[in-house]
Parts: C-alpha cells; structure tokens; sequence
C-alpha cells in the first residue's frame, strides 16, 4: 500500500506554500465598506527566535503609518521550556517582543498552555504582562483559591469604536508544565461557553474571541458565536480560515512563522488573510542586537555544533512526512506517524545545528508499534496530514503527520508512532483499541535526524 508518490508530497508543497500567501482564503465582503479597525492575530509563538525579529519588523511594517486602527491579539504559547536559550536567559527575548508590541498598538494576550512554561505560577506571569501595558483574558482559574487568573473578557478601543476580547484555554491539564497543574482549574471549552459567552459579550460593539482550546474545543464554541464575531483559534499549529455567516474563524500558524490581519467593516463583514513571515528578512532594529547577544550567551559549543545537512528548505507538513518515514524504515514497519505538534518548525536547508534542529523535533521519546489490518491504516491515513486544505468537520484538531511504504497485499500491516500518540491514540488515532509495543534501542529524535540529515 503506497500513499507517498511524488506528486503528493508536491501537492502539500504547494498547498503549505500558498497557504500563507497574503489574502489567501480571504473572507471578503461583497462590497468593501470603510474599514473600522485591524486585527494582526498570531498563536503558538514558542520562543522562535529565528523569526522572532522579523516577526517584529513585519507588525511593524503593518501598522507605521496606516491610518486603521489596530490590535495586536497573541493567542497563546508565547513561551517554550525546549528552548534552552529561553530557559536560561529567562524568556528575556520573548518579554523584549512583548513589550514592545504595546508600543505598536494595544495589545491582548490570551493565555495558552505554554505561557507558564519559564514562570509556573500564571499569576506572575500576567502581573508581568500588565506592566508592560498588555491585557490579558483567560478562562483558567487558580485551583487553590477559586480565583481567575484574569478577566475572562476585557474591552479596549480600536480607533471610533471598540472591542470586546475573550479569551479561552485548552483544558487538555497534561499538555501544561507539569509543576503548575495542581494549580489549573479549566473548564471544558463547550459548557464554559455555553454558561458565560453571551453574558460577556452583551453589550459589546465589535467582538473578537480568542481561544486557545485547538479545534476541538472551538467546535462548540462557534456554534454560539454572534454573527459578526471573530474568533481566533490556537493550539494546533494550524493555519485555516473559516466562514460562518459574517462570522470569520481562523488559525494563524505557529513558530511565528506567519500571522493573520482581520479587518472589521463598517457594513459589518470581516475580511481575513495570512502573511507569511520570512526568515530571511531584516529583524527589527528594536530587538536585533538583543537576540544575537542573548543567543551568543547563552548557546554552549555542544549545541552549535553541526549534525548535518538538510539538503533542501521543507515545510512542516514535508518535515513530518519525511521524519514518519524515517520512523517507518527505522522500525520495519509499513506506515509511521508522529504527532503534528512533536514538531516545532519546518527544516531549513544546509547545516544545522543541535539547537536549531531541537526547534524542529520538539520531544523526544520511544517508538511504538502495532499491527493492523490494511484497511484500518487507510482509515488513520485519511485523518492524517490536516495541514492540507479540508472542511472543518473534518479537522480533528490534533493529528498525525504519516507516510505509508508497504505492506500491499498483507493480511496485517505494522505502525509506528511515538509513545506520546500511542498514549494519546484517541485524540491521534481516534481509537482506543490499539495494542502498541516497544522499539528496542529506538528513540524520535535519533531517527529523525537519520532521516532528514546527510552527514
């Protein structure tokens, strides 16, 4: 059973490549009215300091000189505990980003799950946001004390009107730092909704809600959404837009490798559209000298040192494909899968790095095997690889990355994944009945880099 011509892998090529394309999918009005206010969204930061300055220098580009209003909404996941610069410097180049954002123009922050990755307690963190003149919106309570961490909905101006923001989280406790989560309380996104979402937005002039639940949990939530909303969507690392009525839902990528601009209209449409951020471009001038010689402390020989060469750029959908075959090869089996968000970003060409590939393979961990019938693999090939174009009943939220070899003709066909999805196989897998065992001496990180790399 072969699922991986070359003109499949093509075709995500393409698709991730215009994917990101500005305007692409763009929700547009008929009639395009005067615009009221703009929303520059993104989610899933992660400490990507290979784009964090020309992330910076993009925004500001979007908003220098235009005479919309605008808003800057991060949805989570600014922070990332596998970036050891990050970690020993404090996040000092992700606060720099942050605090330069309410600079640019007001600036909300929706807490993800990532947020108290550096900081455990959320408190600390968004006492740390607020000073820096960032508001803050969450759903999370402190189980200690029965208190919110932050407001659930605040409003803020944008030009002649204004806005009201809400803000949601993922109520998945074990994707948070593992020392914060006796003290989370998260409410299931769906009756957290169902109970607070009308009462917060009553009232309101024009509504943006920002969840950080991923698209399962926004499920049901957008059934609940007032026409004329917007929602923001996290979690995933997915990049999508969608339309419901004058509604517009979106997913912004992540890595900081592209963000979303929403424009409100007077006649009470959204339009919405994706712009790529390229890593090649100059950083902004307000933080450059800071990253370089936050990464030039903080680095030590052994992670930069070179594990080999990429031999061409890929995308994350190709970077996923490739490592799930390498994990195919790697365990005798005839399909791999690895989880969308085991990965950070996709691979660059030429050399790289210890630390630069750590942003590629996020974890590390052991390599599971099950036997299945052929018929079963097509199934979890059909779910896979959501980063192509595809209605959103179909989008499980989290997925697998897969690539399928062999087994044409067999009985029984054998999968590898990582323990993380074999633990995890109904959220990946949308079942529950697959028997896994262990690959002996085999570990994710090793063989994706067998598999990706020339020496």
């Amino acid at each position: 059973m072969t699922i991986t011509p070359l003109h499949r892998r093509r075709l995500f090529q393409l698709l991730a490549a215009t994917a990101v394309a500005p305007g692409l999918g763009a929700l547009a009005p008929l009639r395009q009215t005067r615009a009221l206010g703009r929303v520059l969204a993104m989610s899933d930061l992660h400490s990507a300091y290979e784009r964090t300055g020309q992330l910076l220098a993009a925004l500001e580009a979007e908003i220098v000189g235009s005479d919309v209003p605008h808003l800057i909404a991060v949805d989570g996941d600014s922070f990332e505990h596998g970036n050891v610069v990050s970690v020993r410097s404090g996040g000092a180049i992700d606060w720099a980003f942050l605090g330069e954002l309410p600079k640019l123009a007001p600036t909300v922050v929706n807490l993800g799950n990532h947020d108290n990755d550096l900081t455990p307690d959320l408190h600390e963190v968004v006492a740390r946001m607020r000073g820096l003149g960032i508001g803050v919106v969450s759903n999370i309570l402190d189980a200690r004390t029965g208190q919110p961490y932050a407001d659930a909905a605040v409003t803020v101006p944008l030009g002649e009107r204004s806005l009201r923001v809400v803000g949601a989280g993922t109520d998945s406790l074990n994707t948070y730092p593992r020392a914060s989560r006796d003290w989370l309380s998260i409410p299931a996104p769906g009756d957290w909704a169902k109970a607070n979402l009308a009462r917060l937005l009553d009232g309101a002039d024009l509504m943006l809600v920002m969840s950080h639940a991923g698209v399962a949990g926004d499920r049901d939530i957008l059934p609940l959404l007032p026409d004329g909303a917007l929602m923001i969507g996290g979690h995933n690392h997915l990049l999508f837009q969608h339309e419901q009525g004058r509604s517009a839902y979106v997913h912004t990528g992540s890595w900081s490798n592209a963000y979303t601009t929403a424009t409100f209209y007077e006649d009470g449409r959204i339009t919405v559209g994706s712009t790529a951020v390229d890593l090649t471009a100059a950083p902004s001038p307000r933080i450059a000298a800071l990253i370089a010689t936050t990464l030039a402390a903080h680095l030590t020989d052994e992670e930069k040192a070179v594990l080999g060469v990429s031999p061409r750029a890929l995308t994350l959908g190709e970077t996923g494909r490739t490592v799930a075959v390498a994990m195919a090869r790697a365990a005798g089996a005839d399909a791999g899968f690895i989880g969308h968000t085991t990965l950070g970003t996709g691979l660059s060409a030429g050399p790289v790095t210890r630390y630069a590939f750590d942003a590629v393979v996020r974890f590390d961990g052991k390599l599971m095997v099950a036997e299945v019938t052929p018929e079963r693999l097509a199934g979890f090939m059909s779910r896979a690889d959501q980063d192509r174009p595809m209605p959103l009943a179909e989008r499980s939220g989290d997925f697998l990355y897969g690539a399928a070899e062999g087994g044409a003709g067999e009985a029984t066909v054998r999968l590898v994944t990582t323990d993380w999805c074999a633990m995890n196989q109904a959220e990946y897998f949308g079942t529950t009945d697959l028997v896994f065992t262990e690959v002996p001496q085999a570990r994710v990180k090793a063989v994706a880099a067998e598999g990706l790399l020339r020496a």
